[in-house]
Order: structure tokens, then C-alpha cells, then sequence
């Protein structure tokens, strides 16, 4: 049997009897996952294959004049020019060197960012990184779009994501002793879809139906009501960005009624006399109360009262979705979660505690162990430069200029030549406008691409790469139970090679080709990957087989923890052996650390600060635009399929709108919109709704970016008009679900849009 993983899932590979003589294969879901995934079923389908880049291509400007930057907007709307791959790679390699020769290696930003593969070896980033760092290194990012507040700050505070997300309590767990789920945001099973990796079992509408059965109670605080797929769950509108003072809220009861667990907080945490003082008023700012957060979120200070005393009397688990931390002051909901949590005191209980992100991807509550697998070594970066990943317009555009992160000052470097491989930073980032004229200040930009994505439509050298079914490679995620052989299925399309092959290829004309390939070809890089992860598998109780035999059966099933995981059991068990990896080595509610850094935009604790742009600031006319992840696609990826395309509305994505709000400005569902602000415009598919509260639109990512000669998106992006600013000089991550927008319609002459179509091209 062969198989393919992607992120969306693991498929077992046919052949139809129609398909037989083209040899295209047939996806078909594992027969144990009970709830399958439709993104993945249109894998090779024609409405895709007609998008894929066949040939090397080249700005026709970038050949004719050279190296050099552009005006804002060229790149993309200049014709493409097929070239032979020598060529290709001649120019590439060409400009490559003498970028490294001229200005060095700090010039050379390798900007590889997205979910570009399941497969472990042909992984865009890692490929990309370990060629630079062959070469010499490169400027590279950190953190992520979805977790770059969290990422950087939770270290500080309880440990690091990548720990928590694996530790965190099981659903059969929570199934059994949860009485109150608590959730900000929602747990949208449409996110959990995905895993980095591939998806074995999807276990959310499984986990939620059982914790139902049992009669576990459910309230949802979220703008909308659709992101929770439990009918008799509690919806409570609250206005966006503010949970923080409604959690705030929450604390001020529990500690004035002395319902919160001292024992904990004494044992447990540092700097709940500080989390107290600012709580009740002391520390001289106006106390948490319930009114006072009522009058900033607009959710009755009456049912938070109520809601903290029903929190003190079950048991509890509180769970945050990620999107809350992509906003401005995006650090306060995470700590803040935690805080509630520690004054709760049921961390480290069974079915109690906190969730941070379930709803988000698929292995957050799994009953699979955490797994060692397959990676390829990258080598070492000598380079020091860096950027926090969503600082990249930034970058280009202030060469030289200075960003404050992780309580120090850093400085951007002057990036002359841009190499991304796998990802789309024209979905991935805010005020696209913006980064447009970023984009135009590199001389040189190249790319590896599968599709004629935005990306892709906007280098200067773009190479066809192949997708998973053309290559061999070995899928796997931790805590998802599996290693799959992902035999190739189909012979790469036209000229398209894998991104291995490409960067064999420029290696061998920079000279680099012992350091990057060691002598090893895909299969043999597959068996030297597979045994590594093998002989440290060899250590537990589910030992591999051989790699021989692994690719033969092409899916190695790892079995289900015999104890089902709660979070921070070990250390709410023994404090001082299970030590946390922070400062002080327990739960820090207060961070000595992070207040000695005197940063106006993140203090030493949990505490409320009014956004940069939201509803208690907005104009009249003004709402309050949500950009969340799209049900039919993974981010922008196969945006063009016919799964994808069938969520749309005449090819336009659709933007939820409340009924009210729809009514005055006089919009039927299905009418085109503009959603425009000062940082721009983009046009929509009116979905008119009472599962959005008033005051709030909701257009999810991910439509490609189709601009039209002054900058309005055609098709449906909302990073059109997103707001593109670090959450904090902290942890300067993205501040996405910060947006105010006016919303106008309809418009009865919307352009046509155009963002699947292939650009113009000639061929010498």
C-alpha cells in the first residue's frame, strides 16, 4: 500500500480505472480516522495542475537590466520568461555569490516560512537553511505569525510552547473529570484539521462529543458563535481584544471572595502580591471589578460574578485560542490565562487547569506519546542577525534602523537578496500594501515554488518544485502515532524538480556540494534520517523496524500512552524535582525579569491595556475586522482546489457580517463589499449571519492576494488591511486581530478577480 502525508492527513494512494493511463492517484482517507479531512481529497486534481510553474522562470526585467531594486508593484505585474534550467541556476548561483562576496552573508535573508511540507527531508526550510549555512549562513527568523507573542514570552513565565503543547491534558482526560470548560475563542474544529507533519486520527469533534455525554458544561467568550460546535454551549459576546479584562474580572472575584487557593500560590507561583495589588486597586490603578470590565468588553459584570463562583465550585479547565495572542498587547490574554489558572489552583489536576490552543491544531490533547523523528541537520548559522518573523516589512524597509525584542535593542540589516522556499508571505503577512514596498528594495529575489502563487508571481528567478506525490520523502509529527513512507506517486510535472535537486544544483556551481549533499542522494538521505530517528526510538518501548522494511510497509502506527497525559501533573506533585524552566523555577505571575526590563508596552505582570485599534475607540462606522483561519484550505495552500473554490462566493471570499449591521448599510448575503481603512482596501462576499456579534466582520486568510492597479484585493484577503505592528517591544509578534475597518456596499462593479490565473509568460 502506499500512502502520503500531509498536514491535513494521512491518504492511502489508488489508482482509478479512469486515471490508469495518466497514472494520477486517488487519495483516500485511513479508514481509523473517524473524521477525515476534505482538504486533502483533491490532491493532483486539473483546477490545480493548471496553476503549477512547469518551467525556470525569470522577471523579464531582472534579465534584460540585472540585478537591482524595483518600483513597488513591478514585481508581479512584469512578464515571466522561461529559461532552461542551466541557466536558471547560473543566474541564480551568479547573484548569490556575488551578493556574498560584496556584501556578505548578513545581506542574504533565507525566508522560508509556512507549512511547505509533511515530508521530513524535503522540508522548504530546512533545505533552504542548511544550502546558506553551507554558504556561510544567512539572516534568519524567529518564532511564528501564529505563536510569536506566546513563543516569546511563555519562557518567562512557565516554560516554553513547544513543552506545553505537548503536555498538555488529553482529551479522555477531560472527558472524564471537566466539569466547566471555559474557553476564550472558541475551540473551531476546522483549525484542527492540521498538524506540522500530518494528521493520523483527528481527535476534536470526538473529544467534545464525549465531554458532552458526560455533561460537561461549556461557555464560549468569542465575538462569534460558530467557533464552538457544541449547540448548548454558552455563548457570551465580548468585544475583541479584551479578553484580558474580563479574565481580570474574573481574579477580582475569586480573590476578594477568597474563593482563589492560597496553598497554591504559595507553594506554586512567585508574585501573587503583585497579581493582587493591581487586582484589587492597591498598586493605583482602578480595581478589576466586574463593572469595570463590563464597560470595556461590554459582557455583564452580573454573569461574571456568576461564572467565577461556577468556576471555583467544579472542576475547571480554561482554555485560550492562539488568535487571542496575534493582537496588539498579545502577551497580557497568555499570561493572564495562566494567572487565572494559578488562582483557580487546579493546574496540575486531572480534567483542571488551563488549554492554550485547543482548537488550534489537531495533536493538542492527543493520547499519542511525544516521538522522536526524522531531521535533517541544518549545520550551524554563523550569522547573527535576525528579525522576529513578523518584522519582515520592517526590515526591508528601514535597513539599518533599530527593534527592540527580548529586552534588548537590535538593528535590521540591508537584505539585497531574498531567497524563500516553501510559505507565501503574501498571505502569512499583515498590510500587504506595505510589504509590497518592501518587497520592491531587495535586488534580487528568488524563489522555489509548486504554484504561481503571489510569491511566486513576484520573484525575480522562480524554480517549478515538485509537490509530495513527485518525490519520496518520510512523514511524520510528534504526538500524532505514525512514520509514513511517502513512496512517490507520479513523475514530477514538466521541468519540475525538488527543491533537494535544486539546491544540488546550485551547489555544484558554488563549489558546495561535498558540505551539502555528503555524498547521499534522496533514498540514501531517507535511510541515514529514518535510522537516526530509529536508534533513538530504540530507547522507549515502541521500537522500528528497519527502514528497508518500513518502506515496504510504508505506515509504522505507534501505539497510545498506557497513562493518559494531564499538564503539569510531575510538577504540581513535586515542585522542587519536577521544577519549572523559569527564572525562579515555579509559575511566574509576576517576572522580576521581564519588569526590570521597564518596557511601557509589557510590565511584570498580567494586566490591561487598551488596544491600538478596537471598538471602545472606534468611530461610528467603524467595525471590528477578525481574520481567522480558513475551513477548506491550510492558510493559502491549495486555495485554487475545487474544495476550496466551493466556499467561495462568484470567487470572492465571503466575509461574515452581523444581520443588524447588514441591514443599515443596506446588504443582502451574497452582495459584493469593500472592507478599506488607511492601509487599504479589499473586496468580499457578503455572508449576513447572527452567529457574529454586532460591530464585528470575520473574513478568514488565506484567498490569494490579488491586488488591482491601486492596491484593493479582488478575491477576499484581509492582510489587505491588517494591522502590521509588533504586539509588544517584548516579543514583537503579530498583531493581526488588531483591525478597524468601514464596511460599503454594495458595490455593484466589482473587478473581476484574477488571482488564479496563470501570469504572462514567453518562452526562449
Amino acid at each position: 500500500m502506499r500512502y502520503t502525508s500531509t498536514h491535513w492527513g494521512i491518504y492511502q494512494l489508488g489508482v482509478d480505472a479512469g486515471d490508469a493511463a495518466e497514472g494520477v492517484p486517488h487519495a483516500r482517507p485511513l479508514a481509523e480516522d473517524d473524521d477525515p479531512s476534505e482538504i486533502g481529497l483533491g490532491l493532483g486534481e486539473p483546477e490545480l495542475e493548471a496553476l503549477r510553474i512547469c518551467h525556470p522562470a525569470v522577471r523579464e526585467g531582472w534579465l534584460e537590466h540585472g540585478p537591482g531594486g524595483t518600483a513597488p508593484g513591478q514585481r508581479g505585474s512584469e512578464r515571466m520568461v522561461e529559461v532552461d534550467w542551466d541557466t536558471a541556476l547560473d543566474l541564480a548561483a551568479r547573484d548569490i555569490d556575488r551578493v556574498r562576496r560584496d556584501d556578505g552573508n548578513r545581506a542574504i535573508f533565507a525566508g522560508s516560512y509556512g507549512w511547505s511540507s509533511a515530508g521530513r527531508f524535503h522540508h522548504g526550510q530546512s533545505q533552504v537553511h542548511r544550502f546558506m549555512n553551507c554558504l556561510g549562513g544567512y539572516v534568519r527568523h524567529v518564532n511564528t505569525y501564529s505563536l510569536g507573542a506566546a513563543h516569546a514570552l511563555m519562557p518567562y513565565i512557565i516554560g516554553p510552547m513547544k513543552d506545553l503543547m505537548a503536555d498538555h491534558t488529553t482529551w479522555e482526560v477531560m472527558a472524564e473529570h471537566t466539569d466547566l470548560f471555559f474557553s476564550f475563542g472558541g475551540v473551531p474544529r476546522k483549525n484542527t484539521q492540521v498538524s506540522p507533519g500530518g494528521v493520523r486520527q483527528h481527535f476534536t469533534r470526538g473529544g467534545l462529543a464525549d465531554m458532552r455525554a458526560r455533561g460537561t458544561k461549556f461557555v464560549n467568550f468569542s465575538p462569534v458563535r460558530d467557533n464552538l460546535e457544541v449547540p448548548e454551549a454558552e455563548w457570551i459576546q465580548i468585544r475583541p481584544n479584551t479578553d484580558t479584562a474580563v479574565m481580570l474580572a474574573l481574579a477580582h472575584v475569586l480573590v476578594t471572595e477568597n474563593r482563589h487557593d492560597r496553598a497554591f500560590l504559595d507553594r506554586y507561583c512567585t508574585g501573587f502580591v503583585q497579581v493582587e495589588a493591581y487586582l484589587t486597586g492597591q498598586a493605583g490603578t482602578p480595581p478589576c471589578t466586574p463593572e469595570w470590565a463590563e464597560a470595556i468588553s461590554g459582557v455583564p459584570a452580573a454573569r461574571i460574578t456568576s461564572l467565577a463562583r461556577e468556576m471555583a465550585g467544579s472542576r475547571t479547565m480554561i482554555n485560550m485560542a492562539w488568535s487571542l495572542q496575534r493582537a496588539s498587547h498579545g502577551e497580557q490574554p497568555c499570561w493572564m490565562l495562566v494567572t487565572l489558572a494559578a488562582i483557580l489552583g487546579q493546574i496540575g489536576l486531572p480534567g483542571g487547569g488551563f488549554g492554550f490552543g485547543y482548537g488550534t491544531t489537531n495533536a493538542l490533547g492527543s493520547p499519542f506519546p511525544r516521538t522522536v523523528g526524522p531531521t535533517l541537520d541544518q549545520g550551524r548559522n554563523p550569522v547573527e542577525d535576525f528579525i522576529p518573523v513578523a518584522r519582515i516589512a520592517d526590515m526591508l524597509l528601514d535597513p539599518g534602523g533599530t527593534f527592540a525584542y527580548g529586552g534588548e535593542t537590535h538593528r535590521y540589516p540591508d537584505i539585497r537578496l531574498v531567497h524563500w522556499v516553501g510559505g507565501n508571505p503574501f498571505h502569512h503577512h499583515q498590510d500587504l500594501n506595505r510589504l509590497e514596498r518592501g518587497w520592491a528594495r531587495p535586488e534580487t529575489i528568488i524563489v522555489n515554488e509548486q504554484y504561481w502563487t503571489p510569491t511566486a508571481r513576484r520573484a525575480d528567478i522562480v524554480f517549478p518544485a515538485s509537490t509530495a506525490l513527485e518525490r519520496n520523502d518520510i512523514g511524520f509529527a510528534t504526538r500524532e502515532g505514525h512514520y509514513v513512507a511517502m513512496r512517490q506517486a507520479m513523475p514530477p510535472i514538466a521541468g519540475a524538480r525538488s527543491d533537494y535537486e535544486i539546491f544540488c544544483g546550485l551547489a555544484a556551481r558554488l563549489g558546495i556540494t561535498e558540505a551539502f549533499t555528503e555524498d547521499r542522494d534522496e533514498i540514501a538521505w531517507l535511510r541515514h534520517m529514518y535510522e537516526e530517528a530509529r536508534a533513538a526510538m530504540a530507547q522507549t518501548e515502541t521500537p522500528l523496524p528497519d527502514f528497508d522494511r518500513f518502506w515496504e510497509q510504508g505506515l509504522v502506527q505507534i501505539p497510545r500512552e498506557p497513562q493518559p497525559t494531564v499538564m503539569l501533573q510531575a510538577f504540581r506533585a513535586d515542585p522542587e524535582g519536577h521544577a519549572l524552566p523559569t527564572p525562579s523555577g515555579r509559575i511566574e505571575l509576576f517576572c522580576e525579569k521581564i519588569a526590570g526590563f521597564a518596557l511601557p508596552d509589557c510590565k511584570g505582570h498580567a494586566c490591561w491595556m487598551a488596544p491600538a485599534e478596537w471598538l471602545g475607540a472606534a468611530a461610528e462606522d467603524e467595525l471590528h475586522l477578525l481574520s481567522d483561519q480558513p475551513a477548506r484550505r491550510l492558510h493559502s495552500q491549495l486555495d485554487a482546489s475545487a474544495h476550496s473554490r466551493a466556499g467561495k462566493v462568484d470567487g470572492r471570499e465571503p466575509v461574515m457580517i452581523n444581520a443588524a449591521d447588514a441591514a443599515v448599510r443596506g446588504i443582502a448575503d451574497g452582495d459584493v463589499v469593500m472592507l478599506s481603512n488607511t492601509r487599504g482596501a479589499v473586496y468580499a462576499a457578503a455572508q449576513v449571519s447572527r452567529d457574529i456579534m454586532p460591530g464585528v466582520v470575520k473574513l478568514s486568510t488565506g484567498a490569494w492576494y490579488d491586488p488591482d492597479g491601486d492596491g484593493r484585493d479582488r478575491h477576499g484577503n484581509p492582510n489587505a488591511v491588517t494591522l502590521d505592528q509588533g504586539t509588544s517591544s517584548l516579543t514583537q509578534g503579530s498583531s493581526a486581530q488588531t483591525c478597524l475597518v468601514r464596511l460599503s456596499g454594495p458595490v455593484n462593479a466589482a473587478p473581476a478577480v484574477r488571482a488564479h490565473e496563470v501570469p504572462a509568460l514567453r518562452r526562449i
